[in-house]
Formats: C-alpha cells, structure tokens, sequence
C-alpha cells in the first residue's frame, strides 16, 4: 500500500523545490488549459513568461511594467508574511489597500490645485492610515471577541469596494468630468504625482518603498528577536504564551503590518500607475500577495522573487490576451493554479510516501 508518513521535521529540500516544481505544474496544466481553448499551448507558455523579457518589440514597454506591477504585490505580500508566520490570517489586504487608496486621495484633493511640496507626503501619510484602520477592525474584534479573522477580513473586502464605488460616483467624483465616475487625475498633478524617478524603468516611489520593506522584513525575521517569536507563536501557541508571547499584542502587531503596507501599496498606485479613483481601480492585487506570500516561502527574498514573477504572469497575460486572444479569465485561472500547486507540492515538505505490506483481515 502507498500511505502517507509524516517526517519528523520538515524537509528543506522539499521545501526549497517546492515553488519551482509549483511554476513547472502550473505551466503544464496552463497549457492544457490553452490547448482546450484551441490555443497553441508553447506558443501560449512563451508569450506570457519569454516575450516581456527577450522579445524587443514589446520588452521595451514590459520591462518597465514589471517593477509597476510587482511594487504593490512584494509590498502587500511582506505585510501579509508577518501574519502567516504567526499563524494570523488576515485575508482582506484587497480592502486595505482600496482604504488606502481612498484616503491618501481624499488627503490631495482637499488641497487641490495647491502646488505645496508637503501634499505628497500628507497623502503618504493619510494612505498608511487608512489601510491600518481598516486592518484594526478585524484586529480588534480577534482580540476582543476571538472572532474568526478570515471572515471579518474578507467580508470588510466587499464593504471598502463598495466605499470606493460610492466615492467615485459621489465624494471623489470629478466635478470637471462631465459627470463620468472616478476622482481627477492625481497623477497629472504635479504635487500629488508619484511619477517615474529613473526615466524607461518603472521605479518610482512605491518600487523603493517595496524594496526597503524586503529589507526592513529581513532584519526583523532574521536578526531580531521578533522573528522568533513570530515563528513561535505560529509553530507552538502554547510554548509562546510560556516564553512571553502575548497573542493580543502579535495580533495587533501583525495587522498593523499588513494594513499599513497594503494601504501604501494602494497610495502608491492611485497616484501613479492608475491615476484616480474609480470604479475599476481594484485589480486584485490584495488576493494575488497572498499567492506571491507563500510563494516565496514567506520569506522577504522569496517575496521579492515571488512578486517579480507574478508580475510578469500579469503581463505575459495582457500580452497573451492581445496577440493569441486568449480571455482574461483563463490568465487569471492559470495564476490561481500556481497557489494550488504550491499548496499540493508543500506537502510532500512534512509528510512522505511510504510502500507499505497490506495488512491482512
């Protein structure tokens, strides 16, 4: 019989092969999937994961995207990898960043059309703001009520998309627009714009903020005593709360993390890459750091690498859609089979097959 046996300690050999073998499957059942749609399945495979990098007719605009699309999501996912560790799922980083998004708005265009240096900043401010008090909402109900986090969290994603469509058609609506939804161009002025600091790149502001949150992350985990205690509290509750750990504070710590990067991770975006608010300024990102999280391992470096290849998917997918016509739908499919594989190989880290005599009646 071939039965599963649980290691004593977790392989690191599994566990470091996991996430390339995920990236291996997910290509091959991507491509079955394209090839049912009648879609060449290599062609398909080149153009999302080769063509934004060596094909010059398009690398030119891709490269640059590739930073654009993989600030939010590193910046997200090292937030929520505080959590994971701990054992503390907090599943609404969509919400927080769309909270962020809002407020560090409403900040710059309540000075519009002032040219003051400040504004920015203040918006900076305000988005890191918004994103942890919508954080602290699930926070504090886990630690006052013990209420389940994954729920509370995921259900305020649907009340702050909600939020946004009222500001769009309302509070934040462009009054010069004609009546269209969607607040005025942040991006197109100048003391509220979070434009490109290295020209043909894609760095701006939240890419730096993105790489100095891998940093910051790698110190904590690795050189400080509250990385212990993170892995701690998610490995041995009990021997935490005996070591000194106080599950309420990490609670309110790990939130705060999660809430304050995914609400400058929305700043971020609506001051640069999308420019407003509006209806459709949500893209998923909150919900793809969680792939981009474990991905890498949860582990500040894997995140960065992580991030750096979901972005391409994002990419080679709208390129995919242009050139080969493949629906959106199936791009986002692919992307949400890298999370299953991830998740089915990252078994084999703690249990392995064994053969087995069959024992008899």
């Amino acid at each position: 019989m071939l039965r599963l046996e649980k290691r004593p300690q977790p392989s690191k050999l599994w566990t470091a092969l996991t996430p390339l073998l995920a990236v291996l499957a997910t290509m091959v059942a991507g491509g079955l999937l394209f090839a049912l749609l009648g879609k060449n399945p290599v062609e398909a495979i080149r153009v999302i994961f080769f063509d934004p990098l060596f094909n010059e007719q398009v690398a030119s605009y891709a490269r640059p995207q590739l930073l654009v699309k993989a600030g939010p999501l590193i910046l997200i996912a090292i937030g929520l990898s505080f959590g994971f560790r701990a054992g503390i799922w907090n599943i609404g980083a969509e919400g927080q960043y769309i909270m962020g998004a809002i407020c560090g708005a409403a900040v710059g265009l309540a000075f519009y059309p002032s040219e003051n240096p400040l504004i920015f900043p203040l918006m900076v401010m305000a988005g890191a703001l918004g994103g942890w008090i919508w954080a602290m909402i699930p926070a504090i109900l886990k630690i006052t009520f013990r209420t389940n986090e994954i729920l509370v969290s995921l259900l305020l994603v649907y009340v702050a998309e909600q939020l946004l469509a009222s500001v769009s058609l309302g509070l934040l609506r462009n009054p010069e627009g004609g009546g269209f939804p969607g607040s005025r161009n942040l991006a197109s002025w100048d003391a509220s714009s979070n434009p490109e600091l290295i020209a043909g790149t894609g760095m701006h502001w939240g890419v730096v903020a993105a790489f100095i949150s891998v940093i910051f992350a790698y110190v904590m985990l690795s050189r400080h005593i509250f990385g212990v205690q993170l892995q701690l509290a998610g490995q041995a509750p009990r021997a935490a709360r005996f070591a000194g750990v106080r599950p309420e504070m990490m609670v309110f710590i790990c939130f705060t993390a999660s809430g304050v990067l995914a609400g400058l991770a929305g700043l971020f975006e609506v001051t640069g890459p999308a420019g407003q608010i509006s209806i459709d300024f949500n893209v998923g990102y909150g919900f793809t750091a969680i792939i981009v999280a474990f991905l890498g391992r949860l582990h500040p470096i894997g995140i960065l690498l992580a991030g750096l290849l979901m972005a391409l998917t994002y990419i080679g997918g709208e390129l995919a859609q242009f050139m080969l016509g493949l629906p959106a739908a199936a791009i986002q499919a692919f992307q949400g089979m890298l999370l299953f594989f991830l998740l089915a190989f990252d078994m084999l880290s703690n249990y392995r097959f064994r053969l087995s005599a069959r024992e008899a009646a």
